[in-house]
């Protein structure tokens, strides 16, 4: 499950266990959700009375539809989405969630799915992968009355928001944990697509692996796939036939993860808890919890105070996460990674602090000068790989 956690709603509270470390537990009050709101204008979720008292706090009427690229047991990206629906229906049991799953990003299925669901009156429509923006861009303008997010995109309008998060921050702390299980220094990692959004969880997991050990290489591999359990593995093969002995992924599947724990080598998995699929294996995972962002998204929709908006949540917001970190990782990198972890949470760094230079790119030519951070829209156009990575950059 996504958020690993045991939730019960209470009043304006929601009390949650986390398993992440050991059970360390912490409370989401009507004040940390304003903080997890950040860029929401104000929208937070914090909900006035008990569910169910009213029809705002029940969610009673309010109809949200959601569109997956892969399917929901992918234990993957849909899966993380698919555990934020749930999560709504958790907080709002009045609500009526749908979903369509394993849509085509190419042709015309998007758009129909996305306009079917307008058209039936859904007052909300979540397309969770960028390959969905045209579509649900074409189809907002269309009814102006509902309200969609694109997960991942940039193109926003009145009633079309974008929403992504700063998975980068998670990513680095699991490069420094993947570097403690790799002592040749050599690393791969199986990418989706050549796409801003995956560079730059690439580059955070190679700057994570470089703290622990400047010399780490990290190598590359291109699927052009988010979903392909036999091609994902079959990358993953091919780097550990090269020597890798961690293998990090930005793809929907377990494949790259059980390749590794065949080999007898590590990995580090992506959008779940991926370790019940490859126990061995599994160092950690960076992890999604959107019934955060969702639940927050909601609620200002259905009490008026929603705007459009580009929202871009971390770790700070409760948006992005480690999975538990393996018992076999040693103590020493263990605690080394909560304590990162735990300065993250608490705001004293941000993803923007990961990228600061001096950085140099794979040709060793410098792209961010001593002391200078990248903002946040060079971060969201990155189109180069930082030193120690292995592998080119297709067009």
């Amino acid at each position: 499950m996504v958020f690993s956690v045991e939730e019960t709603v209470s009043g304006n509270v929601v009390q949650v266990m986390d398993r992440r470390i050991g059970r360390r537990a912490f409370t989401m009050s009507a004040a940390a959700a304003a903080v997890a709101a950040g860029m929401l204008g104000g929208n937070a979720f914090a909900q006035d009375a008990t569910p169910g008292a009213s029809p705002i706090a029940s969610g009673e009427g309010f109809k949200v539809a959601f569109l997956y690229v892969g399917p929901v047991g992918d234990l993957g990206w849909s899966y993380a989405h698919d555990e934020g629906r749930k999560y709504l229906e958790q907080v709002f049991p009045g609500i009526e969630t749908s979903y369509s799953e394993s849509v085509p990003e190419t042709g015309a299925d998007a758009e129909r799915v996305i306009r079917d669901y307008a058209q039936k009156g859904y007052n909300l429509i979540v397309a969770t992968s960028f390959g969905f923006m045209d579509a649900t861009v074409n189809v907002a303008k269309q009814f102006p009355d509902t309200q969609f997010i694109h997960i991942s995109g940039y193109k926003t309008a009145e009633n079309l928001s974008t929403a992504f998060g700063k998975i980068e921050e998670p990513r680095y702390v699991s490069g420094q944990l993947a570097a403690a299980m790799a002592p040749s220094g050599k690393l791969g990692y199986v990418a989706a697509f050549p796409i801003p959004e995956v560079i730059r969880g690439i580059n955070a997991f190679t700057l994570g692996v470089r703290k622990i050990n400047p010399e780490a290489t990290v190598q590359v591999v291109w699927t052009n796939t988010w979903y392909d359990p036999q091609k994902e593995r079959q990358a993953a093969e091919a780097l550990l036939d090269g020597g890798a002995e961690v293998i990090a992924q930005h793809q929907d599947t377990a494949g790259p993860q059980q390749a590794a724990e065949a080999a007898g080598k590590y990995g580090v998995g992506y959008n779940a808890d991926m370790a019940p699929l490859a126990p061995k294996a599994v160092i950690t995972c960076p992890i999604w919890h959107w019934g955060v962002y969702y639940a927050s998204a909601v609620k200002g929709i259905m009490d008026g105070t929603w705007q459009s908006n580009a929202y871009w949540g971390g770790w700070q917001d409760g948006l992005v996460d480690l999975s538990p970190i393996a018992d076999f990782v040693p103590a020493t990198e263990k605690d080394n990674a909560v304590a990162e972890e735990q300065s993250f949470e608490a705001g004293d760094q941000t993803i923007f602090t990961i990228f600061t230079g001096p950085l140099k790119d794979q040709k060793g030519e410098e792209k961010v000068a001593e002391g200078t951070a990248m903002t946040g829209e060079e971060l969201l156009a990155m189109t180069w790989f930082v030193e120690g990575v292995e592998g080119e950059l297709p067009s």
